[in-house]
This record gives C-alpha cells, sequence and structure tokens, in this order.
C-alpha cells in the first residue's frame, strides 16, 4: 500500500491522475473502474482537460441509486455524463440500472459485466465510516454487486445532493467488496478532516468488517492519495 500525501484536493487528483495518465499510454488501462460523489469531481475537471486518449477504454462505474432513473439529475448516470462523459470520450460505459425491474438479475448482470470487463484501475472514495462503494460496515468481504440499504449516516452525507431530505433514496446497487478487490490496481481519494478518521483505520487498523476500507491492506497494488487533512492521524 502506498501512501501520498498532497497539499489539498486539487494536487491530490492531480496526482492520480498523473498516475492513470502514465498508465493508459503504456497501454496498461483496457477497462477504468470510476467512482462518485464529492471525492472525485476535481479528478474529472482534471481528466477533461488532459489529452490523454480515453476512445478506447471502457469505464464501469461503482453504483447507482434504486430507484432513479438515467436522466434524474440526482442519479448516478447523470453525474457521470454531466462530469465526464459528455466531454471526453470513452469506448463505452456501465453503471447498474437503478430502475431494474429485479433487483436480484440486475445484479447478476452488473456482476457479468465486471467478469466480461476486468478492471484494471479502479477509483474510490472512502465515508467517513469506512464504507467503500456503497458497501456500508458489516458488509462481508466475499460480496458482489448486491443492493444496499444506506445507513443513516450515509444518507445524511448525500443529503446535500437532494432538495429535501426525504428524497434521498433508501437504497443502491453497489459493486461489492470482492468485486472492488478484482482490480488490477486501485487508487483512492480522501480529502478534508471528516475522513481523517477513516483514513486511519482503513490503513493502520485491524482488517475487519467494520471498516470496509480496510480489506485494501490485502490488495497486492493500492495507492491512497490524501489532503494534509485526510492524512492528518496516520
Amino acid at each position: 500500500m502506498q501512501i501520498i500525501k498532497t497539499q489539498n484536493k486539487l494536487a491530490g487528483s492531480q496526482k492520480g491522475l498523473e498516475i492513470i495518465e502514465e498508465a493508459i499510454r503504456a497501454g496498461k488501462v483496457n477497462t477504468l473502474g470510476l467512482a462518485t460523489g464529492s471525492t472525485p469531481e476535481l479528478f474529472y475537471q482534471e481528466l477533461v482537460k488532459s489529452d490523454v486518449d480515453t476512445s478506447n477504454i471502457t469505464t464501469t462505474n461503482l453504483d447507482e441509486y434504486v430507484g432513479l432513473a438515467a436522466d434524474d439529475v440526482n442519479s448516478y448516470h447523470y453525474y457521470m455524463n454531466d462530469l465526464l462523459f459528455s466531454k471526453k470520450a470513452f469506448k463505452e460505459s456501465f453503471l447498474p440500472d437503478g430502475t431494474a425491474e429485479d433487483p436480484e438479475a440486475e445484479c447478476v448482470r452488473y456482476e457479468r459485466v465486471l467478469a466480461e470487463h476486468p478492471i484494471d484501475i479502479q477509483i474510490l472514495g472512502i465515508g467517513t465510516n469506512g464504507h467503500i462503494g456503497f458497501n456500508e460496515p458489516g458488509t462481508s468481504f466475499d460480496s458482489l454487486t448486491h443492493k444496499v440499504e444506506l445507513t443513516v449516516s450515509t444518507r445524511e452525507a448525500n443529503k446535500v445532493h437532494f432538495e429535501k431530505e426525504e428524497d434521498v433514496p433508501t437504497h443502491a446497487y453497489s459493486m461489492g467488496i470482492k468485486s472492488i478487490m478484482n482490480a488490477k490496481k486501485i487508487i483512492l481519494f480522501a480529502f478534508g478532516t471528516s475522513k481523517a478518521e477513516a483514513i486511519k483505520n482503513a490503513v493502520n487498523g485491524p482488517v475487519d468488517e467494520n471498516c470496509p476500507g480496510s480489506v485494501l491492506q490485502n490488495h497486492p497494488d493500492v495507492t491512497i492519495i490524501v489532503d494534509e487533512e485526510a492524512g492528518a492521524l496516520l
């Protein structure tokens, strides 16, 4: 596990882009795993400005809210299209279908997508409770893509993106922890004081399902990029 401390979120985002650009130019990236939320926004902005060619790269996303259509402004389909896909060309892009009628079948379908497009580099953020993707504390390390009930703390963190608190979805589809760990390389971004405790537990704590991010200690190629605040307890 490599820890890179940077001065701020912009510097961290640029460092992550530098690593990914190098891998793309070396022909080592066929599939790029993407994340959502506020953490990777600057990274996507920097990627859009970059001249690196992504037109032959497939993307897969970690998660999507259950019940939100792709054109819903709060869906992760919309988020990805707004920030990245409408501005940068990719070969094809996959996300879970939030409107799928059969949740179990949708999880099987998405896991099949991941099997057909093995992830070369997976981008991650981490929640204040240590979650990665929407894999909340207590999620099995053997989990594959699944439907998740979001915790109160996660819904609280996400409500800033919604007009009313009651509009925040209660469930999401998420790649499982095993699905994430199947990626050849993982880059985790964490910025701000609120992430410091989660980063400390993920890096230095016991490998325990109570802190899903701690499983990354078992991965052979993980880079964690933090700003000064998120890395303050390391």
